[in-house]
């Protein structure tokens, strides 16, 4: 009968088989008698002599396959904490950036602004999916606007909300007709504490949302 490859078996079971072969084998059996009573071929349990020989109790011990998490990746998980950190508490112009909203282009600064990263724009737009991010579409009529009317909103009255809301410990809530970022990796947004059902604006102590445009 074929005896499975030991390669194939689940990391606990080979970490055991490892030390059967291993106790075994200091008890003087031979190797071939040890893959008989363990089931596997005679070279592995030669191989696990080995590895013991050389390495001692971590040669036994199965390493995971496959590539470590965050290899291949610009930034490491602490940094990528601290940028999701900052797009949740805090807004662009809050942190010196000429956007009103995070957008890629904005979270692409704030990357080189803090690590010193000159991260591709592309390569931005794939942190942000893989943080649960969704592009937005801008409308049609957005190239429209009263380009007077944008400015002043931007200089004084969204100015003016901001101060508002920190003076009433209140935070602000963005969205559009397109759809808003999904929080926690859920497709529709809650409010800190609340079901989706009730408004964001009912509730001081609503979370802070975040809209992510293409740019």
């Amino acid at each position: 009968m074929e005896k499975p490859d030991a390669r194939l078996l689940k990391p606990t079971t080979q970490n055991y088989l490892r030390q059967q072969a291993i106790r075994l084998r200091e008890q003087g059996k031979r190797n071939i008698d040890i893959a008989a009573y363990l089931g596997v071929h005679r070279n592995t349990i030669t191989g696990w002599w080995k590895d013991y020989q050389t390495q001692g109790e971590e040669g036994l011990t199965q390493q995971q396959r496959g590539a470590k998490y965050g290899a291949g990746r610009t930034l490491s998980t602490e940094q990528e904490s601290q940028v999701q950190e900052r797009m949740r508490d805090q807004f662009p112009d809050e942190l010196g950036i000429d956007s009103a909203l995070w957008t890629r282009r904005a979270v692409q600064t704030l990357i080189e602004q803090e690590f010193g990263v000159a991260m591709p724009i592309r390569t931005v737009g794939e942190y942000l999916k893989r943080w649960g991010y969704t592009p937005q579409k801008p409308l049609k009529r957005a190239y429209e606007q009263d380009p007077k009317a944008v400015q002043q909103w931007l200089d004084v009255t969204y100015p003016a909300l901001v101060k508002q809301a920190k003076s009433e410990g209140a935070k602000i809530a963005w969205g559009d007709e397109s759809g808003l970022l999904r929080c926690s990796s859920r497709a529709r947004i809650c409010a800190e504490g609340q079901d989706s059902g009730n408004q964001l604006e009912s509730e001081k102590t609503a979370s802070h949302q975040l809209h992510c445009q293409r740019q």
